[in-house]
């Protein structure tokens, strides 16, 4: 049985987002650099009839992983490890029906390395509507070891009625994990829903805050063993 996460361990953060109207940016997580473009899918089609995206599985901290990207970046990230990779294949593709998808496994499994080490430099390639888009840009912007509520995000926008809508295009988010949609919680204190499993979204919001709280202290952090283990 996994640690049930006492929501209280972790830092709720005062949301005082700088929002903007750019489309592209830097952030950091850990002493990984992850530089972000972001476009719509109209922006995209409007330059090219179709566009190419590559894909792979690679190994995680949390189980087996679908990795996608275009030239510019990561485009998608999956957790596959407790639907298959079939489904998750199913899932992810249906996303970006005007594209082609190629196979490339290795080009997955560098990626893979590099995010999952926290070091270096990533790039992602965000694709989705304008307003989908603005709820991942403001994700973007929640910490490791810090959790925000639905809510947040819909006055961060200037959409305070639009919870719900907010809420949509957070379940929607491609990028798992780097796009870190599993930090924001429900108001009530309760941990909400997970588009790859509520008991995934506990396991990384408790591996992120050992891990932060590691981080900050400068220590050396402990083994810990991978969710599906």
């Amino acid at each position: 049985m996994h640690h049930i996460l006492n929501i209280h361990e972790i830092i709720y953060k005062d949301i005082s987002f700088i929002m903007d109207n750019s489309l592209s940016g830097s952030q950091k997580l850990y002493d990984l650099t992850i530089n972000w473009r972001a476009e719509s899918v109209k922006d995209i089609l409007s330059k090219t009839h179709k566009f190419e995206i590559y894909y792979g599985f690679s190994q995680s901290p949390f189980g087996n992983v679908l990795i996608m990207s275009t030239a510019l970046g990561i485009c998608g990230l999956a957790f596959s490890e407790n639907i298959g990779n079939a489904r998750a294949m199913r899932d992810m593709t249906q996303r970006w029906p005007h594209a082609k998808f190629t196979h490339n496994e290795n080009h997955a499994k560098n990626l893979s390395a590099t995010v999952f080490d926290f070091s270096g430099k990533t790039n992602l390639h965000i694709i989705g509507s304008p307003f989908q888009i603005k709820v991942w840009r403001a994700l973007l912007k929640i910490k490791a070891g810090q959790v925000v509520t639905y809510s947040d995000v819909a006055t961060e926008i200037d959409q305070p009625s639009s919870v719900r809508a907010v809420g949509t295009a957070i379940g929607r988010n491609p990028i798992s994990f780097l796009i870190p949609c599993h930090r924001v919680v429900k108001k009530s204190g309760g941990l909400g829903g997970y588009h790859w499993g509520f008991a995934l979204k506990e396991y990384l919001l408790t591996f992120e805050n050992k891990k932060s709280k590691i981080y900050e202290n400068k220590c050396h952090p402990l083994p810990l063993k991978t969710f599906y283990s």
